[in-house]
This record gives C-alpha cells, structure tokens and sequence, in this order.
C-alpha cells in the first residue's frame, strides 16, 4: 500500500501525523493541501476546486507511488466521494475534533465510512510504529 491518505477537519493534527509518519517511513512523499494550494495560487473552495485540489493531491501521490514511494497526502478531502475518487489504499481519519476553523467545511465534511485507522486524540506517537507495521 503505497497511496496514503491522512484527512480530517481543518486542525485536527493531519499535517504533524504526516510529517512524523514519512519520518518513520522514510521512503516517503509527504504532500501537504495547503502548500500544493499556494504552489498553484489557487484558494477555490467551491466543489470545482476542492475536486481540482484532489486531482493535484492525487497526481503528486501518485508520481512518488512510481517512483516506488509511499505517497502521503494530507488533505481534507471533505466528502466520500472525493475520497473514493482520490482512491487510497491506505485511509487514516484524523477524527479528534468536532469542528474545525472554517465552518462552510464543518458543513460539508462527511465522516469517512471506511477507515484504515481512526485516531481519535493527539496521543498518536505510540501507534505511529503501528501504522508503519500495517503498511
């Protein structure tokens, strides 16, 4: 399983989870929504951007995949069907908060049907090894 994804509400520690795990991992790709978004100037959070932002997601996971690398992407990636369309192998929900920053998100967010593994408080060190383990 070489396609990971880490997504959750705005805050809810995706980024410090994906940066400890291709620590770990170590032949890794980590790419993170928020930079990929500055990198192509584009802050679009209709339904047309955040599909557009999934595609970029999905593209950069994938070169590292070719490259035989685990590609990490940590994204919101708000709804199932976003989620089925960036098809990871590997879904980590970062389910520790009830709400994040931006509440047109909190609204769309959809809890993620089929997880890998949930993490449900920010005491995640210890599981980390687990993951790793699991892919």
């Amino acid at each position: 399983m070489k396609r990971i994804l880490i997504c959750g509400l705005p805050g809810s520690g995706k980024t410090t989870l994906a940066t400890r795990l291709v620590e770990v991992l170590g032949n890794a790709d980590l790419y993170n929504a928020d930079e990929v978004r500055e990198k192509f100037k584009d802050w679009d959070f209709t339904a047309e951007g955040r599909e557009r932002q999934m595609k970029r997601m999905q593209d950069y996971v994938r070169k590292s995949v070719a490259k035989d690398r685990y590609g990490v992407a940590d994204f919101i990636c708000p709804t199932d069907e976003l989620r089925s369309k960036f098809m990871p192998e590997y879904v980590i929900w970062m389910n520790t908060i009830e709400e994040g920053r931006f509440e047109d998100t909190n609204k769309l967010f959809q809890k993620p049907v089929t997880v890998d593994y949930e993490i449900k408080d920010y005491n995640y060190e210890s599981i980390i090894n687990e993951i790793k383990n699991r892919l």
